[in-house]
């Protein structure tokens, strides 16, 4: 009786012995570091740049206490952060030489020290939360006013075009709140409304006016602008994963709070101003028609907007006016690369359209040979024309090049900003918090305090008041814990600080069994049953 088989045994010794390895790189802390990473395309990291950076550190008398190349950056560590922000500065300074167009990003970092055998094993520890590793936390918020107005202006054009297809002349217009489409006879009104109605089912049509003045308004229905909304924070929340991924920020949190709000947690992050530009930067893409009227290049010379234009200036050339229908969207690109002009070699941005973008640009650009085409790129809700061509024929394919003024630098960044994604509305960080890394630390030590603490008072009681049984019971509670931590780790599950509450909750749940099992056997003693028996039934009965 209370006999098991060996194979239970060594299961057990096997389960423990992988516990302890996969519990032990928590304790092992993380140091703080300097990354090095290639802020150009044409610039390819490789092992030598970590021997160029040792030589940099020897030569500025900073110690360190290693170095890595993980096939994409450059890292060294460093024993504390006044050595990591005084080595961040003089590895900067050297490999850039104080230019301004920087060939390398340099940037602070914190990386785990658990040793080389338990990572070959894949032992790592529990990342750690924004509240114990320090970082930023952002709350953003979507305009979603402007998410509606994208989607009318690119319904405005879906109006036009399919009308235009029935071979249906008009005029259609936005309104504040909607589309208002013009006619000149009742039939055409009708016919019309029969057409967008079933291709345009999101919008509601109502005929309006009477004589001359037919019109016929569409605006969102409340169940397809909701839609919308959460659409747009639906892609903005895609954006901001794919713009955080691509420039390596690990464990970011990005998700929905509320209707139109995103929240970004960034772990680790020591580089406030960083991280802000990492969201700020996302790009949308716009094309449109440049307004070559007379009309409009006077009053972008007096300092006006023309009627039914906006004005944004050009690189290297002051404003021009472009006109408020959006021919195309980031929305339609599949992907974006940098690369050079075939005929002028000049740094260039290649992008690709889907199948709805290919055809649409092949629509205008042969309606409109000999005019100029808008190419605007918005940044931190600020738009410019980075290219006004003049369309010499129709493009097809689905290819399209934005190329003139811009560096090797600039077509790099726009290609990865525009591969990220496009926004579907503007946003604005409404609250920023930074949580620095001794505060974390000091969150760290009080959980773990806290935890111990409440360990050791179990402990306590539990050998005071059932010895033997006690100890026991102590010895499972401390195998319970090291199992949970381990199979976390191995989960590679975050750690914050309700977290640690919740182990010191699991330990109070489960010393509670323990409890009811050694009661029970007590209470079998009291009746007169032999230890042997006693301890069976108690763990055998306990649960009822």
């Amino acid at each position: 009786m209370n006999r098991y088989p060996l194979w239970k045994y060594i299961f057990i010794g096997i389960a423990l012995l992988l516990g302890a390895i996969y519990t032990t790189p928590n304790f092992f802390g993380e140091s703080p570091a300097v990354q090095v990473s290639s802020a150009k395309m044409t610039i390819k990291l490789d092992t030598s740049m970590t021997t160029k950076i040792e030589e940099i550190l020897k030569r500025a008398n900073l110690p360190h206490t290693g170095t890595f190349f993980d096939g994409t950056s450059a890292r060294v560590r460093f024993a504390d952060t006044d050595t990591q922000f005084k080595a961040l500065t003089t590895i900067s300074t050297e490999l850039n030489k104080g230019s301004e167009d920087a060939s390398y990003t340099v940037a602070p970092n914190l990386l785990a020290n658990t040793p080389k055998w338990l990572v070959s094993l894949h032992a790592l520890p529990m990342s750690l939360g924004l509240d114990l590793r320090g970082g930023v936390h952002f709350l953003l918020e979507v305009d979603m006013k402007e998410a509606l107005k994208k989607r009318l202006d690119a319904a405005q054009g879906e109006a036009r075009r399919s009308l235009r297809d029935k071979d249906i002349r008009v005029v259609v217009d936005r309104t504040q709140t909607g589309i208002a489409i013009k006619f000149k006879d009742t039939a055409t009104r009708t016919k019309a409304k029969g057409i967008l109605s079933d291709q345009m089912q999101d919008l509601a049509f109502v005929e309006e006016g009477s004589g001359e003045d037919l019109r016929l308004a569409a605006t969102f229905k409340p169940e397809a602008e909701k839609v919308v909304q959460e659409n747009a924070v639906k892609q903005n929340i895609s954006t901001l994963h794919n713009r955080v991924n691509e420039l390596g920020v690990a464990e970011p949190v990005i998700q929905q709070q509320g209707l139109d709000r995103v929240v970004v947690q960034l772990p680790g992050v020591q580089d406030v101003a960083k991280a802000e530009e990492i969201l700020g930067r996302t790009a949308t893409l716009e094309i449109r028609m440049v307004d070559e009227s007379p009309e409009a290049a006077a009053a972008v010379a007096e300092g006006r907007i023309p009627f039914g234009s906006d004005v944004y200036p050009v690189r290297g050339e002051g404003k021009i006016a472009v006109k408020k229908q959006v021919v195309l969207t980031g929305s339609n690109l599949t992907d974006a690369k940098a690369g050079f002009d075939s005929q002028t070699q000049e740094p260039s941005v290649n992008l690709s359209l889907d199948g709805r973008g290919t055809t649409i640009f092949k629509e205008v650009t042969r309606e409109n040979v000999g005019k100029r085409m808008a190419i605007l790129l918005f940044e931190k809700n600020k738009g410019e024309v980075v290219t006004a061509p003049v369309i010499r024929t129709e493009i097809g394919g689905g290819q399209v090049q934005i190329s003139g003024r811009m560096s090797t630098v600039e077509a790099a960044d726009t290609a990865l900003l525009l591969r990220a994604g496009s926004l579907a509305a503007p946003m604005t960080i409404i609250e920023k918090r930074i949580i620095g890394p001794s505060q974390g630390a000091e969150n760290i030590k009080k959980g773990f305090q806290s935890t111990q603490l409440g360990f050791l008072i179990i402990a306590v009681f539990m050998c005071a008041y059932y010895l033997l049984f006690g100890a026991i019971s102590v010895v499972a509670l401390g195998m319970n814990l090291l199992l949970l931590i381990a199979l976390l780790s191995l989960m590679q599950a975050t750690l914050t600080l309700p977290g640690i509450a919740a182990i010191a909750l699991t330990l109070g749940m489960a010393i509670d069994s323990n409890v009811l099992i050694n009661e029970r056997i007590r209470e079998e003693l009291r009746n007169g049953a032999s230890p042997q028996d006693a301890i069976a039934t108690g763990y055998e009965r306990a649960f009822g």
